[in-house]
């Protein structure tokens, strides 16, 4: 039986979620797609529509109507439209990056990053039953087959120009980790083990690639995958791109290991809990810092010095993902120490209840900043930490949503 406390903080999670929820309603009102959010909430409709926002918010709703909030379903097919429709190259297959608001193509560039949010969304908009999106997550599965696969190794190239004849001189982690993501989440809504076999391929390789580097995680390639350290040594504060290790990425690593080790069950290679673990250990090392306030570095160099300070709401929710799953996995109190201390910070610092949503950057000593980020045009991170805590390690969140699954766990 929970505690009161353990009882009142699932009560919580559920009014979180719904409150974020809400906020990020009039992103929405977008014709072509979901809109960036200002800090009161208020959408941007003269500014261009990012393929990775609307994919995302696609997600979002689809597991906010699988939680129960009926109303979120015609947010998820506002989405489902958008993807099938305008943000969608019809001559040469894949996704624009980025439309204008009256639906033409603003970059035509061909992302791996915002395509892996097109298999989820789709992915999470079919667990969620909502029409169309089947045909959706059947495209953006055979979009990976036909061009981001790399043959003979399966990770995914970066970016390709509009026809798919060109790709950038750059590999990146970042892109295969939510590429891992969206693979777990389609192996389950599909039932094809394929895609679950996909990510482990790309996760065992980053595995190595941290154990080789004291489990700070490479995230800068050359096409044939030599890694480039130095990478925007002159520019760290690219928003996705930045110098250095991301402490908040070994935290998702982490978690997305556990999460797959769990998929693949009896035929999960004995190194992924270790691994997981070693992660975390590095992530929580170089990323906590007391001073001047208690918080999580953006990112570090490769001795573990901070390079960026702000304090990222998505780096707090990461955090505590990955710590609960840790705990779920290994009972090591240590990890249910993290997750309380992180909520209790999250809570007090990034939940804005004035403004809605979570602050998205916070400066080192506390205030709210924008070095980084404008506005909050992002729920998926702090809607999938409202989430993790109360669903299995797998199925992935939409599927185990589907099946019922919600707050079936032994208490924390």
């Amino acid at each position: 039986m929970n505690s009161p406390d353990q009882t009142e903080h699932v009560k919580w999670l559920s009014l979180e979620l719904a409150r974020l929820l809400e906020f990020g309603r009039a992103a929405g009102m977008a014709a072509n797609g979901f809109a960036w959010l200002d800090d009161q909430g208020r959408p941007d409709l003269d500014a261009p529509l990012d393929l990775w926002v609307t994919a995302r918010m696609t997600h979002v709703y689809a597991l906010g109507t699988l939680a129960g909030h009926e109303w979120c379903a015609q947010l998820v097919d506002h989405g489902i439209r958008a993807l099938s429709g305008p943000f969608a190259d019809l001559a040469h297959g894949g996704w624009y990056a980025q439309i204008a608001p009256d639906g033409t193509p603003r970059d035509q560039a061909k992302a791996a990053y915002a395509h892996a949010f097109v298999v989820l969304g789709a992915a999470s908009a079919q667990a969620a039953g909502r029409p169309q999106a089947a045909e959706l997550l059947k495209r953006a599965l055979s979009n990976q087959n036909i061009h981001f696969r790399e043959a003979g190794h399966g990770r995914v190239v970066d970016v390709f120009n509009r026809e798919f004849t060109r790709a950038e001189p750059y590999r990146g982690v970042n892109a295969n980790m939510h590429t891992v993501e969206a693979y777990l989440a389609a192996g389950d809504v599909t039932g094809d083990s394929r895609w679950h076999k996909r990510a482990l391929a790309i996760t065992d390789w980053v595995i190595g690639q941290a154990r080789e580097s004291d489990w700070r995680i490479p995230e800068h390639y050359t096409e044939d995958w030599q890694p480039l350290a130095d990478y925007n040594i002159d520019r760290p504060e690219d928003q996705f791109r930045p110098f250095g290790a991301t402490p908040g990425h070994g935290f998702e690593w982490s978690r997305l290991t556990l999460e797959l080790r769990a998929a693949l069950g009896g035929a999960a290679p004995e190194w992924m809990k270790p691994a997981a673990e070693e992660l975390f250990r590095r992530a929580y090392r170089d990323g906590w810092q007391e001073r001047p306030t208690p918080g999580l570095v953006y990112t570090t160099d490769w001795s573990g010095r901070p390079i960026l300070r702000a304090r990222l709401h998505w780096v707090a929710a990461e955090a505590v993902a990955a710590a609960v799953t840790a705990y779920r996995v290994t009972g090591d109190p240590l990890y249910h120490h993290l997750y309380s201390r992180w909520w209790g910070l999250i809570r007090q610092a990034f939940v804005d209840p004035v403004g809605g949503s979570w602050h998205h950057e916070l400066a080192p000593g506390g205030e709210v900043g924008n070095q980084l980020w404008q506005g909050k045009p992002d729920l998926y991170h702090a809607v999938q930490a409202t989430l993790i805590p109360r669903l299995p390690l797998a199925p992935t969140l939409a599927s185990a949503l589907r099946a019922g699954l919600l707050d079936t766990l032994p208490a924390l």
